[in-house]
């Protein structure tokens, strides 16, 4: 069930607006970090370009600092690595400390990465409900109603025990690492970002359709803020 729902005209609004409102997030969070998970995707990368144009010199970057939901086990530099389009819109563009930005090594063993990454996490994160708790996590949503990495055959990681798992996208056979849903749900704000017609049947599923909803892990993510633009929410017929 959708129940905090923020709609736009078009994603560049949806992206301006959101961009004001993560700031704004960052500026009045209490703590001298701003721990931020950052998933890929095309409003995500919008955003992400917005955030460089508008903020370029603000005192924030030295406060937040930026994780991954998941990433391909590629290296940083293959055209399919999420670390490498955050860097060329984002982090390029501003000043920001290299130890703000925590990737997932995807040049590296899937398994050990997946472990290492779990430690990072818990070393510089506090604890809430004895799990590690984001300040912020930024979600897309696929066509399937994947979150993350965590895609509907592979329901599992919404309950694992792991704070991040190794995944294989169910088409390509790539390996990813992603965080398991736990670690997702125990954020302190989830944010998801969904835009295009693309989306707008797994929408109304989730809005409209609990059993069919259950069969999509978009659906098991609580009390998270969906902003999504107009073309998303058309509801396509039967």
């Amino acid at each position: 069930m959708i129940q905090n729902l923020h709609i736009f005209e078009n994603p560049e609004k949806l992206a301006t607006q959101f961009a004001g409102q993560l700031m704004s997030w960052a500026e009045n969070h209490s703590g001298d970090r701003f721990h931020l998970a950052i998933s890929g995707g095309s409003t995500p990368n919008l955003l992400f370009s917005v955030l460089a144009e508008k903020y370029t010199n603000s005192p924030l970057w030295q406060k937040i600092h930026f994780w991954w939901v998941d990433e391909r086990m590629v290296p940083p530099d293959h055209s399919e690595s999420n670390y490498r389009v955050a860097n060329n819109l984002l982090f390029s563009k501003v000043t920001i400390l290299k130890e703000n930005i925590h990737r997932i090594k995807g040049e590296n063993n899937p398994d050990e990465e997946a472990h290492s990454y779990s430690i990072q996490i818990e070393d510089n994160l506090l604890q809430k409900n004895e799990w590690p708790a984001f300040d912020l996590i930024l979600l897309g949503m696929g066509d399937d109603g994947h979150i993350a990495s965590i895609f509907p055959d592979q329901m599992n990681l919404l309950e694992s025990d792991q704070i991040c798992a190794v995944t294989t996208h169910p088409v390509s056979g790539r390996k990813r690492v992603t965080l398991t849903g736990k670690v997702i749900n125990n954020a302190a704000k989830i944010c998801f970002l969904v835009t295009g017609s693309g989306k707008a049947e797994r929408l109304t599923e989730i809005s409209n359709y609990p059993d069919l909803a259950r069969l999509l892990p978009a659906s098991h993510i609580l009390n998270a803020e969906w902003f999504i633009d107009e073309s998303a929410k058309q509801i396509k017929p039967d």
